[in-house]
């Protein structure tokens, strides 16, 4: 889905200032969507990236409170499944995820692929120099993919 909108480009960033030029920017694309349709990340990169942002949006859906009109999931013999247990299988495939990629290199891919963080935003967060987020996050990225076996 496509939500366009024009904002004004002033020394390459975007801003919401008025004047200038002007550009359309999409705000229902991900940073790292932005970042594979500008050749910034590699197919292996990016699809490691949507593995882990898929396990953590599984993983923070809640538990079901509502009735549910469909037959009951029956597990092993009969006994019906636990609903959570799919969240928490996401949940451990997450955590396995940022622990093989490592504490200095999670930072900055759970803030741009799980909380679709701008780069920018995010090097400011972590207080890192301007545009060094984008090499750590390819390593970090590189590093997931590793942790996937992707080829």
């Amino acid at each position: 889905m496509r939500e366009l909108v024009e904002r004004r480009l002033e020394a390459g960033r975007v801003t919401d200032m008025p004047g200038g030029r002007r550009v359309q920017v999409n705000l229902r694309e991900s940073p790292l969507d932005w970042l594979k349709a500008r050749g910034l990340v590699d197919t292996r990169q990016y699809d490691a990236g949507e593995r882990l942002r898929e396990a953590y949006e599984a993983a923070s859906l809640g538990p079901r409170v509502t009735m549910r009109w469909d037959g009951a999931p029956r597990g092993a013999k009969g006994v019906p499944a636990d609903p959570s247990g799919g969240q928490l299988a996401a949940k451990a495939r997450f955590d396995a995820a940022i622990a093989a990629v490592g504490p200095g290199l999670s930072d900055i891919l759970w803030r741009t692929v799980c909380a679709g963080e701008g780069l920018p935003a995010a090097e400011k967060a972590l207080g890192w120099p301007i545009r060094s987020g984008r090499l750590v996050l390819t390593l970090a990225l590189d590093r997931l993919a590793a942790h996937y076996r992707l080829g």
